[in-house]
């Protein structure tokens, strides 16, 4: 489904954990949908990635995440997201009223304040499906298609939302509907009342644009090169050899989304991407490692962290990416949380605890650093393509906060 001119609405240190659940065998992205920077939010056989807000029965059933009783409340992202394109598939009773909300706190209060929530509703609700609760009402509601399963897709950017319902885009709101922007906040799957599934729910981050020109080292140092060769290759991507060493950006970033594809070129090869690092220092930052060595014939048991963990303080719950072969990767970081997605399938998701500190290996570091790219050691040999950035604008005060 192809989102065209929809609603638009002008407007607006603790040691490594340990395991944590993995999906026997994660659902793969198509490699399409993976070159457009897609990622899953959920994957189809655990909670991971997802918070409770409230008391509610919220579990996993054929493939689907599913809610009947509890309290009133949101099941939401562990992580915050600013610009991007939601797809999902809804299930809902006669009865049910439920929501997808955006941009939410975990535990909202004003859906026309702290959050925007795009309603799942019968049509004789006072926001039927496809409206957005407090703020439009959807002009008509025909009967729900036959098909269960029903889709939205869901565009947020700056300060405007576009909606499509089953593939179609529902009609324009009056200028005279504002938005305040919040910039930034969860996803939240509402339970309100009657039973309600979701499943399929992925996500492209908008707004990135190239940190890499395919052409030189432009916007990068090799002050810290050390042992290690940067090198830009005549299609374009960049190739790490030997080490011990690093490529490092001269820019800073705080919060931020990521996206890179990489290929490692040999068995269980080290590298890693650091980030808020102090500049100037040597591999001082946080570590997004890369390593796709596993034990026991088992990808959830990695050798060494693993590719998309967190080095020293979360591993991978799982190996998804290979050797000798092109993977794709998304890191987004929003103050003390980090997670990161290898192939579209999240493998870590974690939040520093620690005591502020200048230095990310000795504790909780906030402030913008660098990037650095490492050269491991003499057997180094990746090629990285396609980093891309955006940096996260913070979150800004509900209308009701700014009186």
């Amino acid at each position: 489904m192809r989102l065209s001119l929809l609603i638009v609405i002008a407007c607006l240190s603790t040691p490594c954990a340990g395991p944590i659940a993995a999906a026997s065998e994660p659902s793969q992205l198509p490699a399409e949908l993976l070159k457009e920077g897609w990622i899953q939010l959920f994957d189809g056989q655990t909670l991971f990635g997802w918070k409770e807000g409230s008391d509610v029965n919220w579990r996993v059933e054929q493939g689907a995440i599913v809610a009947d009783a509890g309290e009133l409340g949101v099941l939401y992202t562990t992580t915050q997201f600013s610009d991007y394109v939601l797809q999902l598939e809804f299930a809902a009773e006669a009865d049910t009223n439920s929501g997808i909300l955006i941009h939410t706190p975990p535990h909202p209060n004003d859906p026309q304040g702290d959050c925007y929530e795009v309603n799942i509703a019968p049509a004789d609700n006072p926001y039927p499906t496809g409206s957005v609760v407090g703020m439009w009402k959807r002009p008509s509601a025909p009967p729900a298609p036959r098909s269960k399963w029903r889709t939205y897709e869901i565009q947020v950017e700056g300060d405007t939302l576009a909606i499509a319902l089953d593939g179609e885009p529902l009609a324009a709101l009056p200028a005279s509907v504002k938005l305040h922007s919040l910039g930034r906040g969860h996803i939240g799957l509402q339970f309100n009342h009657g039973r309600i599934a979701f499943r399929n729910i992925r996500l492209r981050p908008l707004g990135l644009a190239p940190f890499f020109n395919g052409k030189d080292l432009s916007g990068w140092n090799t002050d810290r090169a050390e042992k290690s060769r940067f090198q830009v290759t005549p299609a374009g991507e960049l190739r790490v050899l030997d080490g011990r060493g690093q490529l490092e950006t001269n820019k800073v970033y705080g919060d931020f989304v990521m996206q890179l594809a990489c290929y490692v070129n040999g068995e269980n090869l080290n590298s890693g991407i650091f980030f808020r690092c102090i500049p100037g220092d040597f591999m001082m930052g946080y570590e997004c490692q890369i390593h796709n060595g596993y034990a026991d014939n088992d990808p959830s048991k990695p050798l060494d962290c693993g590719t998309g963990g967190f080095f020293r303080r979360q591993n991978a719950r799982r190996i998804v990416a290979k050797d000798f072969a092109w993977f794709n990767e998304t890191l987004i970081v929003d103050g003390p949380h980090m997670a990161a997605w290898v192939n579209g399938y999240q493998v870590s998701d974690w939040t520093d605890t620690r005591r502020p500190h200048e230095n990310p290996r000795k504790g909780l570091r906030i402030a913008p650093g660098t990037i650095a790219i490492q050269g491991h050691d003499p057997t180094t040999d990746l090629r990285f393509r396609d980093l891309e950035i955006v940096e996260l604008p913070p979150r800004t005060a509900p209308p009701a906060a700014e009186k």
